[in-house]
């Protein structure tokens, strides 16, 4: 079984590419991040015409979750219980249901913009509301597995360049310290191979060519409990996803399993 996960930075601009990619890669599940559509607008329509159902958790703007499985798509759940609001509103950020043997969510973690800015605390919250919405599923016997853009790299060397990032989200102690007690719930990171150099970058900005000069982080990541770990087989970044014309600024981050 394979499974992914693809922050596709807007899912009307990345059709083309998403259908393509799927035919080619053989990936049963695939959970997407930042779809950018409203659910009505999701293009179920297209995908089901190659062997896929869908699971939308959407309104449009900026934000935007999906699940996308070959493999059966059963007791969806929408959202985070008890989870955070910003602006007056709970956002489409976590979508989970079952695939075949599997347990997966797809997660957009809020990005947290600036420390002082009252955005970074929602991420905390969000994260917190994560953890208690995964640590039955993450401690059970059945294969089970949060990925997504976490928007936070894990420790220093998911980072080009620890030293621009100083006084910057994404790798703050807090951030840090959020993922650390999602693992203690009794997942754990479930490291790909990066294809090309030597870290497995999942996301390069579009601006300073840095894709080019692999000046990227690793965001996009995969938590899974025991028996979704001991059943890895593979996991690799798919970077040459992320060239060309059209391309999003996060690579998908694949896994095969044996089950």
């Amino acid at each position: 079984m394979r499974i992914a996960t693809w922050n596709v930075n807007s899912i009307t601009a990345r059709l083309p590419r998403l259908l393509a990619w799927l035919e080619s890669s053989g990936t049963d599940v695939l959970c997407i991040q930042e779809t950018k559509c409203a659910a009505e607008q999701f293009p179920a329509d297209a995908l089901r015409e190659i062997g896929y159902e869908s699971a939308v958790h959407a309104t449009g703007r900026w934000n935007g979750v999906a699940l996308v499985s070959r493999v059966g798509l059963a007791d969806v759940v929408e959202g985070l219980a008890d989870g955070p609001e910003y602006d007056g509103a709970q956002e489409p950020r976590a979508i989970s249901a079952t695939c075949g043997p599997v347990r997966v969510w797809s997660v957009y973690v809020p990005n947290g913009r600036e420390i002082e800015h009252p955005h970074y605390g929602y991420k905390l919250r969000w994260f917190e509301a994560l953890r208690k919405a995964v640590a039955e599923d993450a401690g059970g016997t059945r294969p089970f597995a949060v990925l997504g853009d976490f928007n936070v790299a894990p420790t220093d060397d998911d980072v080009w360049d620890p030293a621009l990032f100083e006084g910057a989200t994404h790798v703050t102690p807090a951030e840090r310290a959020a993922l650390a007690a999602l693992r203690e719930e009794g997942l754990s990171d479930v490291m790909p191979r990066p294809l090309k150099y030597d870290r497995p970058y999942t996301f390069w900005d579009y601006r300073e060519l840095r894709f080019p000069k692999n000046k990227g982080m690793r965001i996009d990541l995969v938590y899974g409990n025991a028996p979704f770990v001991a059943a890895v087989e593979d996991s690799y970044v798919d970077r040459e996803e992320r060239k060309g014309k059209g391309a999003s600024d996060h690579a998908p981050v694949v896994v095969d399993l044996a089950v």
